[in-house]
């Protein structure tokens, strides 16, 4: 089964997506935080499909978690999309450096999110960067 994990502090937001994603087909775990997240990951039987995360969070943001991810497990095969409403050249700068790290800008059509994954799914290659 699809399976995506939504990291994610405004619930609002993260209902949203769920409700959405779960719509389509997909399993969806919501994380409130990049810590509450990494700790699923560590935990879990099997990775995700793929993991969607925002970046200003408490604990530990989405930058942070995503530095983790590639430090814990280098070779995954997941892609991790990004989403945030900052659009400063920065954070476009590291998520482009990394591999299969994608840029999603807020606000995001979750439809649009959809076809995303699905598109990832087939083709091995995200090619939504907001």
């Amino acid at each position: 089964m699809k399976h995506v994990l939504i990291v994610d502090d405004e619930p609002s937001v993260a209902r949203v997506l769920k409700l959405t994603l779960e719509k389509a087909g997909w399993q969806v775990t919501w994380a409130p935080d990049g810590q509450v997240a990494l700790e699923w990951l560590r935990k879990a039987t099997e990775p995700p499909t793929a993991v969607i995360t925002d970046i200003q969070m408490p604990r530990m943001n989405g930058r942070e978690l995503v530095g983790a991810i590639e430090a814990e497990w280098p070779a995954r095969d997941y892609p991790i999309y990004v989403m945030t409403s900052m659009t400063e050249r920065e954070e476009r700068h590291w998520v482009g450096a990394l591999h299969r790290v994608h840029f999603l800008e807020k606000p995001l059509s979750p439809r649009l999110l959809v076809a995303t994954l699905a598109h990832e799914a087939v083709t091995g290659f995200g090619d939504f960067h907001g």
